[in-house]
């Protein structure tokens, strides 16, 4: 298997930590109370922390670009696209939505833009491989 269908699996897992994360802090999963809202069909949730909240839209971000990404890699692999480009950015976008979600959960807004920025840039080094 290539490196970068490699970090398309990873950063699968990644989405469903993210997601996880998000939900178990939204229900506070380690209280007996938080524990039957999660196995609930959560119609009653409290109003999201602003911790709740980043991890919610976090996550959710993650599933937007996770779409992108895995467009963009499968094509470039339907397409016999060959090179380091697809590497290069797949390890790009991968570890940029590593630093991502602690970033966004710590609420630092500027540092978030950025390693969101350099994410979409390794979506554009995998989009060049096709030029």
């Amino acid at each position: 298997m290539t490196t970068d269908l490699r970090l398309l699996a990873y950063s699968f897992v990644l989405t469903w930590v993210m997601l996880l994360t998000a939900t178990f802090v939204r229900t506070r999963y380690w209280t007996i109370s938080g524990l039957a809202l999660a196995f609930g069909n959560r119609d009653n949730l409290p109003d999201a922390s602003p911790l709740a909240g980043r991890a919610e839209r976090a996550a959710r971000n993650m599933l937007e670009n996770l779409v992108l990404f895995a467009a963009l890699l499968l094509a470039g692999h339907l397409g016999g696209v060959k090179g380091s480009r697809l590497e290069l950015g797949a390890e790009l976008f991968f570890w940029a939505r590593v630093a991502y979600f602690p970033i966004y959960l710590a609420g630092l807004r500027y540092i978030r833009t950025a390693a969101w920025w350099v994410g979409v840039v390794g979506l554009g080094v995998i989009f060049e491989a096709f030029v």
